[in-house]
């Protein structure tokens, strides 16, 4: 008989897969505190949330859902998605930058996925050999190790900040470029996974100046290199909630615009996801989005993405991809969701805003915060003060390094709240 219920039927990968989701564990618990009445504040879930507590969904978005036909909702897609979301997708990933690219001579491919969380994995599964290692930033949205130990990979970390002062303030570029050097002579490739902008858990945003110092260093790797694949992948899941929503449409330009070459070996992706911009998370809509000047190279590209979405989960589900291809395609639908989507966005900086300046108040020491959902608390000990505070029914979610502190979901009236039990648990 097995020692551990069924561990003669599972592989070794799976025996590693146990126990229940932080964030989903904490938000369960806020569910029970409310169920037995108490005043609690919910601070966990990555959901954008109305001052009601209702889930926040865009109207535009909702009605043209139902207006669509019902051949939309229950026929398959094509296997890399439908060419009109396809294209739509690469605009919303590089803005008003994308003719300007175009201009240049640069070709994109994309190819529809579930979420966000199904480009990660077309880039995981095809991007790099089994058994090297993908550079993150040290505080990450945690599901990306199960994504990649499930495709057989490594993590390599660099710091969220530079450890000391710096012309880039929210961009540890030397311990960045000594990271991608070192893997660059140890692996057959380099992928950075850069969520950015609006990066979860803490909200950070890299300035202008930080993301040209990162892609400088990754195309001067990938010259140096040329052996060796280089891959930048921009995780935008939340980047049209930010100030900046198409920067790295606009550094990439800069950077050809001052006559730095191209290397062959060098990649750029952008993992897209419609679930926060288009408040339809349980959708499943997203895509991979590839930037390379030879034609060649993402043809090559889109056959290997459409062969394992093929080979993972068929096709992406087909009627978002319709819905959000015809929304973008009508001007006045297309103005109109944009408007809606500045209200939710505005409600997430007036949230920010007041969370910052109830911490100064209260002497809380929050890293430096800016766009999306989230604002972070670094600690060494993030379990005692999130037990600390949800004595006090306030339910924030603790994590490798400190406290993901989810403005999305909490009202307008509870912020300072929220800051001030911060301040009584840490003093």
């Amino acid at each position: 008989m097995d020692e551990v219920p069924g561990a003669s039927l599972v592989n070794a990968l799976a025996s590693t897969r146990r126990g229940n989701d932080t964030i989903f564990g904490w938000y369960a618990r806020y569910l029970k505190a409310k169920e037995e009445g108490h005043d609690a504040i919910n601070g966990t879930a990555g959901l954008l949330l109305e001052d009601d507590g209702s889930l926040a969904i865009n109207d535009v978005v909702d009605k043209m859902l139902r207006q669509a036909p019902a051949l939309e909702f229950a026929s398959y897609a094509p296997l890399k998605g439908l060419p009109d979301f396809l294209d739509l997708s690469i605009s919303l990933a590089l803005g008003e930058h994308r003719t300007e690219l175009e201009e240049l001579g640069f070709n994109f491919v994309s190819t529809a996925t579930p979420g966000g969380s199904g480009a990660l994995f077309l880039a995981a599964n095809n991007l790099c050999e089994r058994g090297e290692a993908i550079l993150l930033r040290d505080r990450h949205w945690g599901p990306y190790a199960g994504f990649l130990k499930g495709c057989g990979l490594e993590m390599e970390t660099w710091s969220l900040l530079p450890k000391d002062e710096s012309e880039y303030p929210f961009f540890a570029d030397e311990e960045f470029e000594q990271t991608v050097e070192r893997l660059a002579q140890q692996q057959t490739s380099v992928m950075v996974w850069l969520n950015d902008p609006a990066h979860n858990p803490t909200g950070l945003t890299m300035s202008p100046m930080g993301r040209r110092a990162a892609l400088d260093i990754m195309m001067a790797s990938a010259a140096k290199h040329p052996e060796v694949g280089h891959t930048l992948l921009l995780d935008t899941a939340y980047s049209l909630y930010a100030d900046e929503p198409h920067g790295w449409g606009q550094t990439i330009r800069e950077t050809m615009d001052d006559g730095t070459p191209w290397p062959e070996n060098f990649l750029i992706t952008y993992a897209l996801s419609l679930s926060k911009s288009h408040t339809a998370y349980g959708l499943r809509t997203g895509a991979l989005i590839c930037i390379h000047p030879d034609q060649a190279v993402a043809d090559r590209l889109r056959d290997i993405f459409g062969t394992t979405g093929r080979q993972t989960w068929s096709a992406a589900p087909r009627i978002l991809q319709y819905t959000a291809a015809k929304l973008h395609a009508n001007e006045e639908t297309a103005e109109a969701w944009s408007s809606e989507r500045d209200r939710l966005q505005d409600l997430l900086t007036a949230r920010r805003n007041s969370f910052v300046e109830a911490c100064e108040q209260f002497g809380v020491p929050i890293n430096p915060t800016h766009d999306g959902f989230f604002a972070w608390l670094e600690h060494e000990n993030p379990e005692s003060i999130t037990e600390a505070c949800a004595q006090q029914h306030v339910y924030l979610v603790p994590l490798r390094g400190g406290i993901r502190i989810g403005l999305c979901a909490m009202p307008s009236n509870a912020i300072v709240r929220v800051a001030k039990t911060l301040s009584d648990v840490l003093n």
